[in-house]
């Protein structure tokens, strides 16, 4: 018999709508074993709201892996601090939503789950209450020591960010040859790792408009990004760029690429949205561990009134079955 696929499942923001898409979700009948890190009380109580049965069994990591019956959640459990209502943010409760990634990250490393899946946090609210946090892929990657690649996907497009979560004031700076050597060796090798990808063709954007325009609107391209490109094209990966990003996303282009490396998150990220929002998803890629995300925030608004969307969240659960899938080949 082919093993049970173990998943962790953080719930996110308290005050947010993950644990609405957690209590949704066990109403499903799902082809792994999942168990949300969260705390009980929190998802009981947000049962309720939703007018939803559901039953808590606390995770057991002596036990084998096994399927959930509908209405059943397997709980890895992590305490609130204070009360949660929906809707309203509260700094007690930052340092639980940390708790909850940490242990997550850590069991994922001890083979505890083959990934883990994250619902949305607020960072503001993790900010403001005096703990540093620039996003789940940078805390991730520094718990396992990696050098992080954020890409998000939906279907017939892929999109990995060369930076990430900076203001737009710092890109250039931080975009070196070094940094784009390491960027697009990773994202090689993890596009053949888990997609099962012989040779991924990548397309690279370029920095400024029109891609420098020769060096007229800017010399990155042709200082920075081209000798990278050159470099790694020597070692046998499939580039080409810089390319404009303003045609780059266009049925001519896109149609002969596996992945598009863009040079920040609002270069890229927009379109990847405007095509797939609500079924697409977020994946770190060269960590130790396989963890994937879902594309959208923690919709406040929404928190209890059963109105939150589970496609994207069920589609970054079948990403990382099928990421831990091929790991084991």
């Amino acid at each position: 018999m082919q093993k049970i696929q173990r998943i962790a499942l953080t719930a996110g923001e308290p005050a947010g709508i993950g644990p609405d898409l957690c209590i949704q979700l066990s109403q499903k009948q799902l082809s792994c074993q999942l168990v949300v890190v969260a705390d009980p009380e929190l998802l009981i109580e947000r049962a309720k709201h939703l007018k939803l049965k559901i039953d808590i069994k606390i995770f057991n990591p002596d036990k084998a892996a096994r399927l959930n019956n509908t209405g059943i959640i397997t709980v890895c459990p992590v305490s609130l601090a204070d009360n949660v209502r929906c809707g309203q943010l509260n700094t007690n409760n930052s340092p639980y939503v940390i708790e909850t990634i940490r242990l997550a990250t850590q069991a994922c490393m001890d083979g505890l789950f083959d990934a883990m899946v994250t619902a949305p946090v607020n960072k503001a609210v993790i900010n403001d209450a005096g703990i540093h946090f620039i996003g789940h892929t940078e805390y991730i990657a520094n718990i396992t020591g990696a050098h992080p690649v954020m890409m998000l996907a939906t279907s017939g497009l892929r999109v990995a960010l060369v930076t990430t979560h900076i203001p737009l004031s710092e890109v250039s700076q931080s975009i070196t040859t070094e940094r784009l050597k390491t960027v697009i060796s990773i994202l090689d090798k993890d596009l053949r790792r888990y997609f099962g990808l012989s040779k991924p063709a990548i397309l690279v954007c370029g920095l400024n408009p029109h891609a420098g325009e020769e060096g007229h609107l800017g010399r990155e391209e042709i200082e920075i990004i081209t000798p990278a490109l050159v470099d790694l094209s020597t070692q046998g990966i499939n580039l080409q760029g810089p390319l404009p990003a303003d045609t780059l996303f266009t049925p001519k282009y896109l149609a002969t690429a596996d992945a598009v490396l863009a040079m920040y998150h609002d270069q890229g990220l927009p379109v990847l949205k405007h095509i797939g929002f609500g079924q697409a998803v977020n994946i770190t890629l060269g960590l130790p561990i396989i963890r994937t995300s879902v594309d959208h925030g923690t919709a406040l608004d929404l928190a209890g009134t059963g109105k939150a969307n589970l496609g994207s969240l069920e589609f970054a659960i079948k990403t990382a079955q099928q990421m831990a899938e091929s790991h084991k080949k």
